[in-house]
């Protein structure tokens, strides 16, 4: 939290800014971190406030600044708050107290800081007095913001678009407080583990003198004279992952620590992004409505803290871990609260809505208790997606009926649970809904009487077939019947086969030995050997099969198992797997790995994402801008993965898709492996003082991987799009029916969309947010990169007309601005830099006509949008629920 802990903890930092996002992909990559700070009033007048250097002398840079992790050892309160032991340091309040009475006492001072999930706080508790005073130590330039952002994020297990989200969030407050004083114009991370491509850093040398002038100084005043000096800068395009501080010391098992937090974070993304895009759509009958107080803010500002990078990172003590779950939790109340009230004003209906966060578990009180309910499916994309929807029911015979009444196929099956050996009967469904909209779905169950279900098939071991199958019009995977593990993948459609060999394994983790008594922890991953040990070598199998879904079942232990499964239209392999309690009573801790194995001739490289967006080439033993000695062949191989991982040869590729930030390598040619769990007996040394033992419901974990086997030229446009269906999935509401009507003489109203056009594949829509009363915050996003999806044409631009989009409002008048929404991009201006390479000039801001707006290949475009009076979806305007 001090400058002290930054350096106890062995992390290096740097600070740096940029302009927009998107043109990376037409010159040298720009990084996303840069980005959007748009290094602030980067005008020269803008810098008058720096204090004068002297020429001829040898200037020194004194920036006082505190870096205050928003939790860690301690939690986010504890840290604010301070305490009255020795080891917990006076808090951040004290901190922001001292510095205020410093920079009063002596105007040569200069003070920088960052985090605003503090200072807002500190912010908010100041009188009229202490506000009119910090707000001209802000005009002055003495008191100076870098970053600005929510939290200083990590850039490993982070989402992108969770990163945009808690630096909107913070900018936004820094913009509303202090007006233009207060927009940071560098970036400052001086805290996280390493630096992704996606986050870029500006590092600085300075040549020596014989004599010295000290000034107190600011980021922003330093990189100031940097470009005044103009000096010529290489341009670096990959990233520094892995990060290590010593042989045997690599940073990368928290790219995996604390999977179920991961998961948690993961899922509130989604949960958040649904939650912005109801109140932007049905207005303030949202957050006021039958259901009481609704609101996003809430979960917004927990979403932001989760990105801090002892928080996603999985790097934080087990009770503040705890604290950042229960966070998350506080935040999704009220926006339940919300999403009932847009529901009820959208559907013209009152009903008891319910959400089921455990249907991972197969348990969910409403559908399995009741007889009749409706399941209502929301799709935040801006395009119709097929979604199967899976509930646990009472055994039974159902009737399900889309929004026209119609009948839809739906069966039940029986899935086995690993934890009770006790199947539960679900009910399984396919749902189409509109882009940026809900269907409502009606079920009831006609009989108790002879119940039809699917129970799994036992296939013993010495079974009549040498192999089992399942399939569907795309994809067929292939089975050993005697080992029970998955043999090949065929992509029927495309004509692709591929041998692959997938099972668990674990790498028994490190104690230290007599070299180096560095063990595995939290953040370092140090295996005791470089070959990991099977789970085990043979699974049992189970068979389901369905009109709807087939699935293999695979029990590798009483701590491990899996379900390989294949629903009716998909287009990929679903593994559904299942880790822990890990077992360390032979005194080892262990750290588990889904592995697949192919013949692929991958000459040492592969493939991962960066922050979710943009594909990172990796080689094994290389780094390609300094000569590696590697150490560690195992750690020192291993990357961040955010959404995928994949390998190649110039044929077909194997792309896998996760559900969470995980580490992920190919520590040989053909092969990908992803970490899914990790229980750990010794501390690592790097601050945090226990062990990562996993305490309460981070024992068992239950996640997901999307196997995708494509062409090479066909497969981006596979897990591009698969991609965005898995971060932004369809939300699914219970509800038991026959509620009274929102109004009198409502229509009762069962299929709705948000727009009256869908989005083009190749674009996403990143945000849709409530920016005022008669504005919205709008980003759109190409998905594609330039070149990488020929078959389909998805890499090329694309013009999308926004005036006439949506249908419950009418845009009016649209203002770009940067990522972070808080500067327009006309007035926006950069910092001119020298690279070592020929780069494209940056292009300056045109126009802004809604009806015409063209996005380029990976470039996000950030709007704010006058509105037409309320958002009323009762309006005259076409009736968006007539389908």
């Amino acid at each position: 939290m001090s400058p002290g802990a930054a350096a106890r903890r062995g992390r290096a930092g740097a600070c740096g800014a940029a302009g927009r996002a998107g043109r990376g992909s037409l010159h040298p990559p720009a990084w996303l971190f840069l980005l959007w700070l748009v290094a602030g009033r980067t005008r020269a007048a803008d810098y008058e406030a720096c204090p004068r250097v002297q020429p001829d002398m040898l200037n020194v840079h004194l920036v006082a600044h505190t870096h205050d992790d928003v939790g860690w050892i301690y939690t986010v309160d504890q840290y604010y708050y301070g305490g009255q032991n020795d080891l917990l340091h006076p808090g951040v309040k004290n901190i922001l107290d001292s510095v205020f009475a410093a920079l009063q006492a002596e105007p040569s001072r200069r003070f920088v800081y960052v985090e605003m999930a503090f200072f807002s706080r500190w912010w908010h508790q100041q009188t009229n007095a202490t506000q009119q005073a910090v707000q001209e130590l802000v005009r002055q330039g003495r008191l100076e913001f870098a970053n600005g952002g929510w939290v200083m994020n990590d850039e490993a297990a982070t989402h992108y678009g969770a990163i945009v989200d808690q630096m909107t969030l913070g900018l936004h407050f820094l913009q509303k407080t202090f007006g233009e004083d207060g927009r940071p114009r560098v970036a400052w991370h001086i805290d996280p583990f390493g630096h992704s491509r996606e986050q870029a850093s500006l590092f600085a040398q300075q040549e020596n003198g014989s004599r010295v002038h000290v000034l107190y100084s600011t980021p922003a005043c330093y990189l100031r004279e940097l470009n005044k000096a103009n000096l010529t800068w290489s341009v670096k395009e990959d990233d520094f992952f892995p990060y290590a501080d010593g042989p045997h010391q690599f940073w990368t098992g928290y790219f995996s620590s604390r999977p179920a937090l991961k998961h948690y974070e993961r899922v509130s993304y989604n949960f958040l992004q649904v939650c912005k895009q109801l109140e932007a759509l049905t207005g303030w009958e949202a957050n006021k409505g039958p259901y009481g107080w609704g609101t996003s803010t809430v979960l917004e500002e927990a979403m932001a803290v989760l990105q801090h990078h002892d928080a996603i990172s999985g790097t934080a003590r087990q009770n503040v871990a705890d604290d950042y779950a229960h966070k998350l939790a506080t935040g999704w109340r009220p926006c339940q609260v919300l999403m009932s009230n847009a529901l009820a004003w959208l559907s013209g209906s009152i009903e008891d809505y319910s959400t089921c966060p455990g249907l991972n578990i197969s348990f969910c009180v409403l559908s399995q208790i009741s007889a009749r309910f409706q399941v209502t499916i929301y799709n935040p994309l801006g395009r119709k997606v097929a979604h199967m929807v899976r509930l646990p029911v009472n055994e039974g015979t159902f009737l399900v009926k889309d929004p026209k009444g119609n009948a839809v196929t739906s069966d039940v099956v029986m899935n086995p649970q690993a934890e009770t050996q006790i199947p539960i009967p679900e009910l399984l469904f396919p749902a189409s809904v509109p882009a940026l909209g809900f269907s409502v779905y009606s079920i009831a169950r006609v009989s108790r009487q002879n119940p039809k279900f699917h129970m799994p098939k036992s296939i013993p071991r010495h079974s009549n077939s040498d192999v089992l199958m399942i399939q569907n019009k795309y994809i067929r995977a292939t089975f050993s019947a005697e080992t029970g593990l998955l043999m090949k993948i065929e992509n029927m459609g495309q004509k692709v086969v591929l041998p692959v060999s997938q099972s668990f394994f674990w790498y028994k983790a490190s104690i230290g030995d007599r070299k180096l008594q560095q063990s595995s922890g939290a953040y370092v991953f140090r295996p005791h050997r470089r070959q990991p040990l099977p789970v085990s070598q043979r699974a049992e199998i189970y068979l389901v099969k369905s009109s709807l879904v087939q699935e293999v079942h695979q029990n590798f232990s009483d701590w491990c198992s899996q379900v390989v499964r294949l629903y009716r239209g998909q287009r990929h392999l679903e593994l559904q797997w299942t880790v822990g309690p890990i077992p360390t009573a032979d005194g080892w801790g262990k750290e588990v790995i889904s592995r697949f194995d192919t013949p692929l001739d991958t000459k040492g490289h592969f493939y991962t994402d960066s922050n979710g967006r943009e594909i990172l080439t990796r080689r094994r033993d290389y780094r390609p801008t300094w000569s590696l000695n590697q150490t560690q062949v195992v750690a020192g191989n291993y990357y961040p993965v955010n959404t995928r991982i994949f390998i190649k040869d110039g044929e077909k590729q194997l792309t896998v898709l996760t559900d969470r930030s995980q580490g992920g390598s190919s520590l040989r040619d053909g092969s990908l492996e992803l970490m899914v769990h990790r229980k750990l007996l010794r501390d690592d040394f790097r601050g945090v003082g226990e062990a990562l033992l996993e305490q309460g419901s981070g024992l068992v974990v239950r996640g997901r991987h999307l196997v995708l086997l494509d062409a090479v030229d066909q497969a981006a446009a596979g897990h591009r799009l698969l991609a965005e269906r898995e971060v932004l999935a369809p939300q699914v509401f219970l509800a038991p029916g026959g509620g009274a009507p929102y109004f009198q003489g409502a229509p009762r109203r069962t299929q709705f969309s948000g727009l009256l056009r869908e989005l083009p594949p190749s674009v996403h829509l990143l945000t849709l947010a409530r920016w005022g009363p008669d504005r919205l915050l709008l980003r759109l996003e190409h998905q594609f990169a330039l070149g990488e999806d020929s078959g389909h044409n998805l890499s090329s631009p694309v013009t999308l007309n926004l005036q006439d989009l949506f249908s419950t409002v009418t845009i009016t008048h649209l203002q770009e601005t940067t990522l972070a929404a808080n500067q327009p991009r006309e007035s926006a201006s950069r910092l001119k830099w020298t690279p070592d390479t020929d780069a494209a000039p940056y292009p300056p801001a045109a126009p802004v006509d809604p009806t015409t707006i063209t996005l380029q290949p990976m470039e996000i475009r950030t709007f704010v949008a006058s509105v037409l009076g309320e958002l009323d979806p009762w309006s005259h305007r076409e009736d968006p629920l007539d389908f």
